[in-house]
């Protein structure tokens, strides 16, 4: 048979829609859009129409560009609730236990509803009907809840238990869904199913209403009508970071993600990695300074720079002079740690096009729209996209993210499409990929179960399996108190990749997150 695209994702449902969009005569834009769609019934407690992300996607011959579909910060001409709904929840992870917080003034303001719809708007083929078609089917029939969704929603129920509408969804009869129960969601599949009969505008207006009803500071959020008036999708230029043969995009300021991955990216030109053996101690050693330099960054300014200086980001990152002034940024260090709600998919379809989608909704606040089955993300109580504290960024800001949809070119071609969930891990996980494949060589399936590593300040995460000899001994010699994982753990990442040899399409999915190739 022809081979029309390929699709990688973190559930198999997800992928198996944008397979269904590509055998039905769609585009990657057509698969990526089905697919996030039936992530957000699937997926449930990492992506959701209430949450936010961003998508790289493109052409060789019509280009490439960023839809930024991420959460602003609310609160546009309202004074803040002298009761905010904002409290900690706290989630036993086994090893650890950490505190999120939610409530509704943790909700910051949606874009993957309206960030879809722009998306297929402005390159999909078939109709909107088709491309809701997979979504509204699970959503009303039905699916299996995989391994890595129950393990999740059972670390997730304090959450889900924050009010009746979320805990109908997500814990049906109180009880934590086991792999393999089916859960469903009528009234999603009812908004699906109008959104795909042409009552687009007419949903999203409805949206938007129970949105400013339902999380206004007379309920205890922050959300005004507005900030909803404000918001829209942006179109950005990706940033573009050139290392050998290759050009690698990714997402620009104001993501965090997208400037750190191309700071490790020529640090390590810089270093001249590459000739130590892969996954040898050199190489480790090596890895590891790179990423201790990023996160030395991140804790130096960074995210004010996004703010401040975008553009000097773009220059020192994809820009052929020295990578040294960033790094000389790299002085106070903080430390951050999350897991992250977010989820990947990576699409490439056989005539060339390809596109790359990271969303989140954080952990969900807890609440949902009434009547929708629609999960509102708390971006407002995630400490990592809120780095000078709780509600303290000014109302209609563009929040940064560490999501990084990235895009990997040679001769102006898509070699590999790529990226992950994971919280402040994304920029680790996707810069080691993109080490393992473009410098030291590695298919892409090896660069991507490779066993990795990850810093925040002083403190270094690593899994040891498949090390080469010694190489874990002088980690924990020279990174005292490293945590060491004795197998691959979810906690890093899952990179999603699909890529291009010749005229072969295949895909490299991470069984880290529960990665499937379709």
């Amino acid at each position: 048979m022809n081979l029309r695209g390929v699709v990688a994702a973190s559930e198999p449902n997800t992928a198996e829609a944008g397979a269904r969009l590509l055998r039905e005569g769609g585009n990657a834009i057509d698969a990526i859009v089905a697919a996030k769609l039936a992530a957000t019934v699937v997926e449930l407690p990492l992506t959701s129409l209430g949450g936010g992300g961003a998508c790289l996607w493109g052409h060789p011959e019509r280009g490439f560009r960023v839809l930024d579909f991420f959460s602003t910060v609310p609160g546009i001409g309202i004074q803040k609730p002298t009761s905010l709904d904002f409290h900690p929840v706290t989630v036993d992870f086994g090893p650890t236990r950490q505190t999120y917080h939610v409530g509704k003034g943790a909700a910051a303001i949606p874009g993957e509803l309206d960030g879809l719809i722009a998306l297929h708007e402005a390159g999909g083929r078939l109709p909107l009907s088709a491309v809701v078609a997979p979504a509204v089917g699970l959503a009303r029939h039905g699916f299996g809840v995989s391994p890595q969704i129950s393990m999740i929603l059972g670390m997730l129920a304090p959450i889900a238990r924050v009010s009746a509408a979320v805990q109908k969804v997500f814990l049906p009869g109180d009880a934590v869904p086991q792999p393999g129960a089916r859960l469903s969601n009528p009234p999603l599949a009812d908004f699906l199913e109008a959104l795909g009969a042409g009552h687009a505008a007419a949903l999203q207006g409805q949206a938007r209403e129970l949105l400013i009803a339902g999380f206004g500071p007379e309920q205890g959020g922050m959300i005004s009508a507005a900030d909803v008036a404000a918001w829209r999708p942006e179109v950005r230029e990706p940033l573009a970071v050139p290392i050998g043969d290759y050009l690698v995009l990714t997402n620009p300021p104001p993501s965090a993600g997208g400037g750190l991955i191309g700071a490790g990216l020529r640090i390590a030109s810089e270093l001249g990695l590459g000739r130590e053996p892969y996954l040898s101690r050199q190489y480790v050693e090596a890895v590891a300074a790179v990423l201790a330099a990023v996160s030395d960054l991140r804790g130096a300014g960074y995210d004010d720079l996004l703010r401040t200086d975008p553009e000097r980001i773009r220059a020192l990152v994809g820009g052929p002079g020295p990578i040294g002034p960033f790094v000389d940024l790299a002085r106070e260090v903080r430390a951050e740690r999350t897991l992250g709600g977010t989820t990947h998919v990576s699409v490439l379809d056989a005539e060339g096009n390809a596109a790359s989608m990271t969303t989140s909704n954080g952990e969900g606040c807890g609440h949902a729209l009434p009547g929708l089955g629609i999960h509102v993300n708390n971006f407002l109580g995630e400490e990592d996209i809120n780095p000078h504290g709780f509600h303290a960024s000014p109302p209609g800001q563009r929040m940064s993210t560490m999501m990084a949809p990235t895009i990997v070119l040679r001769g102006g071609r898509p070699i590999a499409v790529l990226g992950t969930g994971g919280s402040n891990r994304i920029r680790s996980a996707i810069l080691q990929t993109l080490l393992g494949h473009l410098v030291y060589g590695q298919p892409l399936e090896r660069a991507v179960a490779a066993p990795r590593l990850h810093v925040e300040g002083r403190q270094l995460w690593f899994e040891d399996a498949d090390l080469g000899p010694g190489a874990a001994d002088s980690l924990l010699k020279g990174w005292p108190g490293a945590a060491r994982f004795d197998q691959r753990s979810m906690f890093f990442g899952g990179v999603h990749c699909v890529g291009q040899r010749g005229d072969v399409l295949y895909g490299a999915a991470d069984a880290r997150r529960g990665g499937v190739v379709a």
